[in-house]
């Protein structure tokens, strides 16, 4: 079965295998969306972004239905989207992680951690601070993202217990965080560096910025909203 009947309402209800098609329909077309925005970028750099960015907008709205579904009762009945949202969005970094170690640093795992091979040593030196710190916190980000997912399931609820379970579904917030961080870096500073020519300006910069504030004003909404009703319970 792929959907249900909600007794509550008699309206059809998404089941799981549906919401899974859907979501993985959603991702497909935005990434292509992103591909296309900038067909004047270099194949990798096109791809990566793509997917990395697709995966931004997957997790920010695995983040945006709680606290909107707190703020209005209309959003409920999307709850069980989130558990998809996220899922797809941490397939969707895995893809991004694999075309930059293909395609950028070559499966140079020094590289990816800001250094390079000086050609009269033979040694690696540190030639990019800024680019191996932000790798670090993108994987930082990736090792959260995977122990969400792998636990995203009713078996993983089941066998660790509600509060167990809710504990470690509440690192998303630190992947959130981990994640804004990592993308401001390769949206604002990376490509400024003074050896190089400095490219057009990101598109994106703008549209993720107002990405962010809305995922931050919706949580603080909904933590207000939440307080004030158990004061006045109280």
């Amino acid at each position: 079965m792929t959907e249900v009947t909600s007794k509550q309402s008699g309206k059809f209800v998404p089941g799981w295998k549906t919401r899974h098609l859907c979501v993985i329909i959603i991702a497909t077309l935005g990434t292509y969306a992103f591909l296309e925005s900038r067909a004047q970028w270099s194949e990798m750099h096109r791809w990566n972004r793509a997917v990395g960015d697709m995966s931004l907008i997957l997790l920010a709205l695995a983040m945006a239905v709680g606290p909107a579904s707190r703020l209005w009762r209309s959003f409920q009945k999307i709850i069980p989207w989130r558990r998809e949202f996220g899922i797809y969005s941490v397939v969707l970094a895995i893809i991004h992680v694999v075309i930059i170690l293909n395609a950028w640093v070559v499966w140079d795992f020094a590289r990816l951690f800001g250094y390079e091979l000086h050609p009269s040593t033979g040694t690696y030196v540190m030639l990019q601070h800024g680019f191996g710190l932000a790798n670090a916190i993108g994987i930082m980000a990736l090792l959260y993202a995977v122990m969400l997912a792998l636990t995203s399931n009713n078996w993983s609820q089941k066998k660790l217990s509600g509060t167990i379970w809710k504990f470690l579904q509440q690192g998303v917030y630190v992947y959130w965080a981990l994640i804004a961080v990592h993308t401001a870096y390769f949206l604002y500073l990376h490509f400024q560096d003074f050896h190089r020519r400095t490219p057009e300006p990101n598109w994106a910069q703008v549209p993720f910025v107002i990405l962010v504030l809305l995922v931050i004003l919706l949580q603080f909404s909904a933590s207000v909203k939440t307080w004030k009703l158990k004061k006045r319970t109280a």
